[in-house]
């Protein structure tokens, strides 16, 4: 189910309309005179000189991003390059230095301390790395605790969080408290009392970061399955790069607190702004990125099985070789056949850029 969300999500254009927060000109500056720093860093001095010559640090610079609704916008970068001081602005938790963070039109960064409190406990929940839950309540207690501030009946409320404690795979641990939970457990309960809240923007700082491979690789399942059903607008940050391509619609990618890129996975894999993105995305398996919409070739009379543009390549790779043609017809939303990708086609959009070159060189030769 997961992998057919992502289809649907990527095929979804961004238009002013559909934003559900922008971020505009946005500046972090960390010191004792931030504001008296601005024009240094608007003049081009950059986080190191900053700190060297000035003593402040520089947390973001000059941040634009508009972040679509009812997708998953990923947020990914190496340690200190900003992530966590973005999303911390979304909410109001970081007070910024200059800029504007707009929700449904809305600047959060101008709301007053009563309208920033409804902000916080209708609109938008946040799920951390370090699990964040209270040790002296039980699961069903963590859960509830949002719903407590929202001022929820007590009946209701436990009625909530009982379907999201299921929904999350935890039914039989809401008497248990989290110091009884593995890492994978905790995070759920997490999840679930973030969810339970009802709040459109669900805010993820490296929330998975923290669990072993396998669990981790189980919550983003989870994650990707209730979205393709509630569509929430979700902000996801991480360092991995995998993770990012693998549950993001859209991807920004920072450094030294700035936006390098933006982009779809397919846009990042494919055509990286610099050689630092290259460098991560050399290894990646761009077969589980890459759909067949964006490397098929006009159609043609040849018999083969229809497969959607949206479907990954390395799916459609198994699926082609055990074919008894030797090419797929690739179909758009509407079922009718836009064009054809066989064998070679799939084997070159997942070879690593330096193989495909060998390839186009024997090709040539």
């Amino acid at each position: 189910m997961a992998s057919a969300y992502k289809a649907i999500a990527k095929e979804v254009t961004v238009t002013d309309s559909q934003t559900k927060i922008e971020i505009r000109n946005l500046y972090k500056i960390f010191g004792d005179n931030p504001q008296a720093m601005m024009d240094k860093v608007r003049a081009g001095v950059g986080k190191d000189q900053l700190n060297e010559e000035f003593g402040h640090v520089l947390g973001l610079s000059d941040i634009n991003l508009k972040i679509p609704a009812r997708g998953i916008q990923v947020v990914m970068g190496l340690s200190g390059s900003g992530k966590s001081t973005l999303i911390r602005h979304i909410n109001r938790l970081i007070e910024p230095t200059s800029g504007d963070v707009i929700v449904d039109g809305e600047n959060v960064i101008s709301m007053d301390d009563k309208a920033l409190r409804d902000f916080r406990r209708n609109r938008a929940s946040m799920v951390f790395q370090k699990f964040a839950l209270l040790p002296h309540r039980t699961v069903m207690d963590n859960t509830i605790y949002g719903l407590e501030i929202q001022g929820i009946s007590e009946k209701d409320a436990a009625k909530r969080a009982s379907q999201w404690i299921e929904r999350v795979g935890l039914s039989g641990f809401e008497n248990n408290y989290p110091t009884q939970l593995s890492g994978g457990m905790q995070q759920r309960v997490g999840l679930a009392r973030a969810l339970a809240t009802d709040a459109d923007i669900l805010l993820m700082d490296e929330a998975f970061s923290a669990l072993d491979p396998l669990i981790r690789t189980d919550m983003q399942n989870i994650l990707l399955d209730l979205q393709q059903e509630l569509h929430k607008t979700i902000v996801f940050i991480t360092h991995d790069l995998e993770e990012a391509l693998r549950i993001g619609d859209q991807i920004a990618i920072l450094r030294d607190g700035e936006v390098i890129q933006q982009g779809t996975p397919e846009q990042i894999v494919l055509k990286p702004y610099d050689d630092y993105i290259a460098d991560f995305t050399k290894d990646i398996n761009r077969g589980r990125v890459i759909q067949l919409k964006t490397i098929m070739s006009p159609p043609n009379d040849q018999p083969g099985p229809e497969l959607p543009g949206e479907m990954l390549v390395e799916d459609a790779a198994q699926l082609v070789t055990e074919s008894p043609s030797s090419q797929a017809r690739v179909t758009d939303p509407n079922g009718q056949v836009v064009g054809v990708v066989d064998i070679k086609s799939l084997i070159r959009a997942m070879a690593r850029p330096n193989i495909e070159s060998r390839l186009e060189e024997l090709e040539d030769n």
